[in-house]
């Protein structure tokens, strides 16, 4: 069963994704569910339906949070286009860990990368991300405000585990 969920739900995926559902583009996506699921080998893993609840509120609040981001990052986005004269010190800041799991860096890369505006280029071996901005002030002011609620959202989503 620890196989046949995720393997549902990659099929699922692709075909929502390419929203072609021929014989072969069924096939297809099973093909590559089966090889996503050779390379990331999922492990059995108990859940703890208590915390269950509190891991979707998590879930929401975080997804929220990332659209609101987005809707501000391009409103901010379009003040620079519309606005030339629009002083702007673009730049590469750098932001600490928030996690030390790596799916929970990864999940914080990916919520920093998503808006327009800013996008994460590196990461060294501690987790610190290097991120390319069109307005360092923003970014800075925004990131680092931020990085302490996705840190207990990211904790409560993944029961501990996630973002230590």
């Amino acid at each position: 069963m620890h196989i046949v969920l995720p393997f549902i739900i990659l099929v699922f995926t692709y075909l929502s994704l390419s929203a072609d559902f021929q014989t072969a583009n069924i096939i297809l996506g099973m093909v590559v569910a089966v090889g996503i699921l050779a390379l990331l080998r999922p492990r059995r893993t108990a859940v703890n339906w208590r915390q269950l609840p509190a891991a979707m509120k998590a879930v929401a609040v975080y997804t929220a949070r990332l659209l609101f981001n987005m809707f501000r990052s391009g409103i901010h986005m379009a003040r620079i286009i519309l606005d030339p004269k629009l002083p702007l010190k673009s730049g590469i800041v750098s932001i600490p860990p928030a996690c030390t799991s790596n799916t929970g860096r990864a999940l914080n890369a990916h919520a920093i990368s998503l808006p327009p505006g800013e996008l994460v280029i590196e990461m060294d071996a501690a987790g610190t991300m290097f991120i390319h901005t069109l307005d360092v002030d923003t970014t800075l002011e925004q990131v680092e405000a931020s990085q302490e609620i996705q840190q207990k959202l990211l904790k409560r989503m993944f029961d501990q585990n996630g973002c230590e």
